[in-house]
């Protein structure tokens, strides 16, 4: 029998076992987020209700790598095959190690081989997993790191000559138009399905960005087996709520997410993300399709069986955040195997898997309209009437903190000068309260179901405040006599480093002040042109551009050559500057709004009801006051188990903790080395049930990590 059914009938054997109380001694977690489901379930009860609070650390692993004290990050959801587990560095250097001890079999680091190919530093960014796939005979690791797939041996960690251009694929190739100087990169594993690895991207989110369509690869040879355009082409269905030449000149609607796949009916589902520029969209008039949408494909010719748009016409970055959830539900009593798409607004979305109904009815609802020129924001946006939303919709004086007076008064006095706040109001140049922010609601670590048609999801609950600028004559953003350095600084930096420069701790954007004492020239230059870690690269600004914004950043007179005939240049193509990324503090840095600031929920998506919703994570310095149950911002997904358990990481305490996945109740907690912004695994390697983390820190201004840990139950003497 082939390895690749045989691993698959080992894991019915173990689900068939553990449904009928037979020992089983091994159990798998082969893919992103456990299955192709996407459920982040195991059926696992050796660690069970009654005896999780003897859990305790077994083995703790070191990746390495840590290149920042509070920027570097894990994200990985780690797989284990075989008693193997693999996982990745903060610098995505990917290794194997001995499931059970924690001990080191191979590493691969994927730097030197880019170095090798042409002296390149990847820009990297953030990993969130990686892919398995053999045939019996031959077992690889599919990933990505920065704008390369790879594909190494699972034994070996070696290099899988067969595949691409010596085990490597430039994921610029392919798209249909040269993007050869865009930023393109994958921080989420791919799909596998049969012998393809179905493929989404990360592309910018400004007018240079690439196009984010969908590509399926042979996981053999790396060539290109079908691709589907999210950026409708001429005849192809959606073209016509673009305008005409859209597919020629714009980019973005790419899935960063992660996708699920039905393998036996055939399916792949693809969340996608908003069309670039992001946060206006004049040049783009229409609903664009297929921006903002859960589409289901075939997975093995890549045609469209059915899609839904979650937002039409999207200028909020509502991007779908997670991979959809298969599951199986009761409806009018029939069973139905839907598919759930949670959302950063807050929405569960529920359909049927195969055609596209959706289970729980979905309202058109009437929105306001965009005082932004140029913009024609669409009507109505889609609101499912249940289940209700698991994060606040809007920010009212009612929601305002009262911490202290002093902190409340300085919120409403800043509230009254915002204005309202409203489900889908169009940004304006006044400034806007937006909440859910833009980071949800629900972010990337995703929910979890289990096989009772329960959904789990962790979700945030701080409000941020967004501004556009005009471009033209801006003097609140730059004065008419700027330097180019200055305009070209506020036109492709300011947004995420801010106009002062200072950066933002939390949003991972580092201060940008006495940047000649961290770099050198060339180095500023390098990552100003191919990115570096979080940050795009800006391959498009001229070299004049480039060296007076390196003047600028430094605090040096600009060159004379050619800046006047810079300055003079044609106005940019869009009119508004985006702002920046900013949440919505008090005078003392907490959050605007009462707590909680993080919540956990049970949603049963047979009623669309909700089981409980609690608070997740303390906020260390609340609690320090005596203040519990404020629940902190969150990032990173749980695991649910047939021991009836519900296990998170992700809060800013750096806590991981077990829940009772039917009540809600606390039942352990402990303290991680550093914040699991991660989502975890669950397996079993002889007979023993483990769980594991990769506590990588380095978010919401904690310090970073570089270790793994696996807990499990003391041996039974």
């Amino acid at each position: 029998m082939p390895l690749r059914s045989a691993l698959l009938f080992a894991c019915i054997l173990s689900t068939l076992a553990l449904a009928c109380n037979v020992p089983v001694t091994d159990y798998d977690w082969a893919s992103y987020l456990g299955d192709d489901a996407r459920s982040h379930y195991a059926p696992l009860d050796q660690i069970n209700k009654t005896n999780v609070a003897q859990l305790e650390p077994v083995w703790t692993y070191q990746a390495g790598d840590l290149w920042h004290e509070r920027r570097a990050q894990i994200q990985t959801n780690p797989l284990i095959v075989g008693g193997v587990l693999y996982g990745t560095s903060p610098r995505i250097s990917v290794f194997a190690l001995n499931a059970a001890t924690g001990d080191e079999r191979w590493r691969f680091d994927p730097t030197e081989v880019a170095g090798e190919r042409g002296g390149m530093e990847l820009a990297l960014g953030a990993s969130r997993g990686i892919s398995y796939w053999t045939d019996g005979t031959d077992a690889r690791i599919l990933f990505a790191a920065g704008d390369k797939l790879f594909a190494i041996d699972a034994v070996t960690g070696a290099l899988k000559s067969d595949f691409g251009d010596n085990g490597m694929v430039d994921l610029h190739d392919g798209l249909g138009r040269d993007v050869s100087d865009l930023f393109i990169a994958s921080t989420t594993p791919g799909t596998v399905y049969k012998d393809l690895l179905i493929m989404g991207t990360r592309v910018s989110e400004g007018m240079d960005a690439a196009p984010g369509h969908i590509r399926a690869y042979d996981v053999r040879t790396g060539a290109i087996a079908w691709i589907f355009h999210t950026i409708p082409q001429p005849g192809e269905y959606g073209y016509d709520t673009w305008p005409e030449d859209a597919w020629e000149m714009l980019g973005g609607v790419n899935s960063w997410a992660g996708m699920s796949v039905d393998a036996e009916r055939g399916i792949v589902f693809i969340p996608t993300g908003s069309a670039s520029f992001d946060f206006w969209g004049g040049n783009r008039e229409g609903e664009n399709l297929f921006a903002n949408s859960v589409v289901a494909l075939n997975a093995d010719t890549g045609e469209r069986i059915w899609h839904f748009q979650t937002v039409h016409h999207d200028i909020w970055d509502r991007d779908l955040p997670a991979p959809p959830n298969l599951l199986t539900v009761t409806h009018n009593g029939q069973r139905i195997d839907a598919v759930a798409q949670i959302t950063k607004a807050g929405y569960v979305f529920l359909f049927n898997r195969e055609t596209g109904e959706p289970l729980f009815p979905i309202e058109e609802q009437a929105v306001p309209a965009s005082p932004l020129l140029g913009e024609h924001a669409w009507p109505t946006q889609p609101m499912p009437t249940k289940p209700a939303p698991f994060a606040p919709q809007n920010f009212t004086e009612a929601d305002v903190t009262d911490r202290t007076p002093e902190a409340r008064a300085f919120v409403l006095d800043s509230l009254r000068t915002l204005g309202p706040s409203e489900t889908y109001l169009p940004f304006n140049t006044q400034g806007t309260v937006f909440r859910p922010g833009f980071d949800g609601g629900a972010e990337w670590g995703g929910a979890a179901t289990d096989p009772d048609g329960i959904l789990y999801v962790n979700a945030n609950h701080i409000p941020w405040v967004v501004q556009m600028h005009e471009v033209d004559g801006a003097a609140d953003l730059v004065p008419a006599d700027a330097s180019l350095g200055e305009r070209t600084y506020v036109a492709s930096c300011a947004a995420c480093h801010g106009m002062d420069r200072v950066g933002n701790v939390a949003q991972n954007f580092p201060s940008l002040i006495d940047l000649d004492d961290r770099l050198t020239v060339p180095q500023i230059q390098q990552v100003i042109q191919q990115g570096r870690n979080f940050m795009p690269g800006f391959p498009r600004l001229s070299e004049t551009e480039r060296d007076a914004l390196i003047a600028f950043l430094l605090g040096q007179e600009e060159p004379d050559a050619e800046i006047k005939e810079a300055l003079s240049q044609d106005a940019p193509e869009i009119p508004y500057q985006f702002g920046g990324y900013h949440r919505f503090f008090d005078n003392e840095g907490f959050p605007a709004s009462r707590p909680p600031w993080g919540t956990l929920h049970a949603i049963d998506l047979n009623t669309g009801d909700y089981r409980w919703s609690i608070p997740l994570g303390e906020d260390p310095r609340m609690k320090a006051a005596g203040v519990d149950n404020t629940g902190t911002e969150n990032y990173g997904g749980p695991v649910v188990t047939a021991g009836g358990l519900l296990f998170i990481a992700a809060t800013n305490d750096e806590m991981f903790r077990a829940f009772d996945k039917d009540t809600g109740d606390l039942l352990w907690e402990t303290k991680l080395p550093a914040g699991g912004y991660a989502t975890p695994s669950t397996y079993m390697v002889d007979g023993k049930q483990y769980v594991v983390i990769a506590c990588g820190g380095g978010k919401m201004g904690t310090p970073s990590g570089d270790s793994y840990l696996a807990f499990a139950l003391p041996d039974a003497e």
